[in-house]
């Protein structure tokens, strides 16, 4: 039965697993739950992030062997619904880590919030509403 407890994982490639580990742990401030990459044969380079204790996680991919280049679109977004305004410097940081703000594709998202794209070009958007707002 899913309800608020179940976890959830949101996964996608990444060009740089570096890179990504910089602008979600450094930049946005996300503990690395778990990282892999030992090179085994056959198996995939992980980097998974989250809130320590959270009920998600989100996981960054990378196949050495048979990498799969990020596509991202303009409506590909990580939202985080932050209830206040989003601080400078939290976008400071953001920048300093590879990100870089961008405008909306959903006029939405510019009104209530700000949209980085992270170093493989997804769109995080830190929301200023709460989650049932």
């Amino acid at each position: 039965m899913i309800d608020s407890t179940t976890h959830v994982r949101v996964a996608r490639p990444s060009g740089d697993l570096a890179a990504a580990e910089r602008f979600y742990v450094e930049g946005l401030g996300l503990a690395v739950l778990w990282r892999s990459t030992e090179r085994v044969a056959g198996e995939h380079d992980l980097l998974m992030v989250g809130p320590s204790g959270g009920s998600w996680h989100f996981e960054l991919t990378r196949d050495p062997d048979h990498p799969v280049e990020p596509t991202p679109t303009v409506d590909d977004l990580f939202v985080v619904y932050l209830g206040a305004p989003v601080e400078p410097a939290l976008l400071d940081r953001l920048r300093s880590h590879g990100g870089t703000v961008v405008p909306a594709h959903n006029p939405y998202w510019d009104e209530f919030g700000v949209t980085v794209t992270d170093p493989d070009g997804y769109r995080l958007v830190l929301c200023t509403r709460g989650w049932a707002s």
